[in-house]
């Protein structure tokens, strides 16, 4: 990639009309469009077709920045290139898969009633993927989906804790470096072992308590909560570079 003063260079020639300046851009920010595009594969649009997304929302940061924003243009460039794989997913598939998982959280959440009154009590996640024939991880995020965050910094209400939201247990950040840190959280969630995952998803997507987590899991509350404190630590190491 080029280095700030050369993208200037480039930009104020691709804003002034140079089609070439514009072209050079674009090829050599591939593997910035290639980070941001990987997050969307696997749901029902051809590799090639998100890379042209993602260049036309690169093409739209071009038009669009302005150097008195105060920012590198990559910082702009993200959320540009990734709203536009939003927009396009969202007007042309991730409503069909969507409610695809909504109608497992409903099923879900109706066979934990039943269970309940059944039991006297709330089966846990191993029990829920048996009968449901589903990967433990998959039990938790459809549960998940109908309280899932639309981004780390959504406001919650936890039963235990004062943070208001994932955020607010990451070390500070510039608002300018949301977007970034938004992908590099995701991408250290992807890397946990499966149990650290769904104490993740538990706790911050599911508003769960250290103890209601650890009956799910089968520890104790100690085990969880120093998981917790491992996982957290990680996530600011990731974040800080």
């Amino acid at each position: 990639m080029l280095d700030e003063e050369e993208t200037l260079a480039y930009l104020r020639l691709a804003k002034a009309g140079d089609g070439a300046a514009k072209e050079y851009l674009l090829s050599n920010n591939t593997s910035l469009l290639k980070s941001i595009l990987r997050r969307y594969l696997g749901k029902g649009v051809e590799y090639d077709d998100l890379f042209q997304l993602a260049s036309l929302g690169f093409l739209k940061a071009i038009a669009g920045f302005d150097e008195s924003f105060g920012v590198r243009f990559s910082t702009y460039a993200v959320p540009m290139i990734a709203g536009e794989i939003k927009r396009f997913l969202r007007d042309d598939g991730s409503v069909k898969v969507s409610r695809a998982m909504k109608k497992t959280a409903r099923d879900l959440n109706r066979y934990i009633e039943s269970f309940s009154i059944a039991h006297g009590r709330q089966p846990d996640v191993k029990e829920l993927a048996e009968a449901f024939h589903m990967e433990e991880g998959d039990v938790v995020l459809a549960l998940g989906s109908s309280k899932m965050p639309v981004s780390i910094y959504e406001q919650i209400d936890y039963k235990d804790d004062k943070a208001t939201s994932l955020a607010d247990k990451l070390p500070a950040k510039d608002g300018q470096e949301e977007m970034l840190d938004r992908m590099v959280l995701k991408e250290a969630i992807e890397k946990l072992p499966e149990r650290e995952r769904k104490i993740v998803f538990l706790r911050y997507f599911r508003d769960m308590t250290q103890s209601e987590v650890a009956k799910a899991i089968g520890v104790s509350q100690v085990q969880i909560s120093r998981l917790e404190s491992k996982i957290m630590a990680q996530f600011r190491k990731d974040l800080s570079g």
